[in-house]
């Protein structure tokens, strides 16, 4: 399984924000499955992307949105082992841009999903995803940089 971080970012500032936290945990990840960082400039290319990038089978696009779902640490590690296990490709998170998705973007989606009822940068944004997939890695992996929470 491929995972892909992706950002719509307004400025490349903002693609450097929080960067070296960022890169730490898509390092982290790499351990463990394929990862890369994806930036885009609007939610039309985006969407684009993540239409080009379907292989056999569909890409599984997680966007996060504040009417999401919210899900326990445990429980989206479970959704991202569920993924895993039925063999899915490509697992693009993505965060959308300042004025939130387009009807389209959400109806694409496979999963919405919200990081909680408080509004975050995207550089920190970013970097709470990050930490989350490299999270649910260490606990379907039975690490114990899970164990202290």
């Amino acid at each position: 399984m491929k995972i892909t971080l992706a950002a719509v970012l307004s400025t490349r500032s903002l693609l450097e924000a929080g960067g070296r936290w960022f890169d730490d945990y898509v390092s982290r990840i790499a351990r463990y499955t394929p990862c890369e960082s994806q930036a885009f400039e609007s939610e039309k290319a985006l969407l684009e992307w993540i239409e080009r990038q379907q292989g056999r089978t569909r890409a599984y696009a997680i966007l996060f949105d504040s009417r999401g779902r919210q899900y326990s640490s445990e429980e989206f590690a479970a959704q991202v082992g569920r993924l895993r296990d039925e063999g899915t490709q490509r697992v693009v998170f993505a965060i959308g841009p300042a004025d939130g998705w387009s009807p389209a973007a959400k109806q694409r989606a496979d999963l919405l999903l919200s990081l909680g009822l408080m509004t975050l940068p995207h550089q920190l944004a970013r970097v709470v995803v990050a930490e989350q997939v490299y999270r649910a890695f260490t606990i379907l992996a039975g690490h114990p940089y899970h164990s202290g929470h």
